[in-house]
């Protein structure tokens, strides 16, 4: 194995933690601030990649159906929180879990009413299907670099909106202390909506990013669910930076686990959790 071999590993390592990072960052968001163990995340991946795959057969192009199924998979996500969400805000999280594990169940069955149960795939647009050379024999994909740069772009928005506007020092006050934030008069209500709708948007447009790459099946946000848990725990609760972090540390640990190590590949990841765990217990970034 020569050096391009380990470039595009390396490559593809950064683009698989890129986009755990869209998924991690809304769960973040949502756990850190709003408190909710949000189980059916992932089911906003599933749906944004057969949303993904179902307009961009209506509008013949990836970008167009991106930009057709993004405003959906907001009104999703705000539906969600309005009608399920807001009533567990006061209740344990027992009952986070059972309803959040119910919405799975839900929107399973509504996949398959929808779509049914076969394997689909979505084309990428003919503009970014070549490879870029890096050796003479071997190349890398354009479109996966798109993905990368992508997610650099949204990562960049997130820092700016997080860091340098109102409405992101009005996040990073509920994720310090939510009781203080609704004694300055500002609506939760509000800006939990807004936080969940946002987040569910983040994980759904990775799975409108990943279609082509990786196919569009029942149950396709069911592992991705897993692994965003494991980078939020790495990078701390509630920590945006902490979410990129960790997505881009399982991303090559996933990666290179797979190549340099097959027996125990599966083990990698949740080996690098418990041994962040065992050093900070709160996480990469988790407040203590």
């Amino acid at each position: 194995m020569d050096l391009s071999f380990y470039l595009i590993q390396l490559l593809n390592g950064i683009q698989y933690g890129l986009l755990l990072f869209l998924v991690a960052s809304g769960l973040t968001l949502i756990f850190g601030i709003m408190g909710i163990i949000n189980l059916a995340h992932g089911s906003f991946y599933m749906f944004g990649a057969y949303l993904a795959f179902w307009f961009t057969g209506l509008t013949g192009h990836l970008l167009s159906g991106i930009l057709l199924a993004l405003p959906v998979a907001l009104v999703m996500g705000y539906a969600v929180e309005r009608l399920a969400i807001s009533f567990l805000y006061r209740r344990d999280h027992l009952y986070q879990v059972l309803l959040t594990y119910a919405l799975i169940l839900i929107f399973n069955e509504l996949q398959r009413m929808f779509w049914g149960s076969d394997v689909h795939s979505v084309p990428i647009p003919p503009l970014f299907s070549g490879s870029v050379p890096l050796t003479d024999t071997q190349a890398y994909p354009v479109y996966r670099l798109l993905i990368s740069l992508c997610c650099i772009g949204i990562a960049l928005g997130m820092y700016w909106v997080i860091q340098k506007t109102r409405l992101g020092m009005t996040i990073r006050a509920g994720a310090s202390n939510r009781e203080m934030v609704e004694a300055l008069g500002i609506n939760v209500n509000r800006l939990f909506a807004l936080v969940f709708s946002l987040g569910a948007a983040l994980a759904a447009l990775a799975g409108m990013l990943a279609a082509p790459v990786n196919t569009v099946y029942p149950g396709i946000g069911d592992s991705i669910l897993i692994i965003s848990f494991v980078v939020v725990v790495i990078g701390g609760i509630g920590s945006i930076k902490g979410a990129f972090i960790g997505a881009m540390l399982i991303g090559l640990a996933d990666t290179f686990g797979k190549v340099l190590l097959p027996e125990v590949a599966s083990m990698v990841v949740y080996a690098l959790m418990a041994l962040v765990l065992f050093w900070r217990p709160q996480g990469l970034f988790g407040r203590g």
